[in-house]
């Protein structure tokens, strides 16, 4: 189990799996939760900036965290108590059905919590490339986890 302590600040880590996108994952994801043309019918997505039919980008978020997720019960799992939230989120480029989505993670910032000595907080950059090596979405979210030994001094 990896507590907060064993995290180091500039570790990069490439997902264990990769996602690959299929055209009916897409259509039914956005007819149930984002239901704009051009994520449901290719004719309309022909005459929109995506040229063809794509993935929301809320489905792509939903495919990334799959894929950290995946990451985490495949190597050694983090203590981990989940999240308070995302700084920021990039959709850089369109997903399209057929797409082969990889993730790489990079611990960016850490601190420990004031408030609640049991956990520490996180932040980490993800960087999404489809198939041809091109960056298709960049985050960077929060995580929260237990500490080992909440009664060690807080630097």
């Amino acid at each position: 189990m990896r507590y907060f302590e064993d995290m180091v600040i500039g570790t990069r880590t490439r997902a264990s799996r990769t996602y690959k996108v299929t055209r009916e994952e897409v259509i039914e994801f956005a007819t149930k939760y984002d239901p704009q043309p051009f994520h449901l019918d290719d004719e309309a997505a022909k005459n929109t900036f995506f040229g063809r039919l794509s993935a929301s980008g809320w489905h792509t978020g939903a495919m990334v965290m799959r894929l950290m997720v995946d990451t985490w019960k495949d190597t050694e799992p983090a203590a981990g108590l989940g999240s308070p939230g995302i700084d920021e989120l990039r959709w850089v480029k369109p997903v399209y059905p057929g797409d082969e989505l990889s993730v790489e993670m990079e611990l960016i910032d850490k601190r420990r919590s004031k408030s609640r000595p049991d956990m520490g907080l996180t932040k980490t950059r993800q960087t999404v490339t489809n198939q041809n090596g091109e960056v298709v979405m960049t985050m960077v979210s929060n995580g929260l986890l237990r500490v080992r030994d909440p009664s060690a001094p807080i630097d």
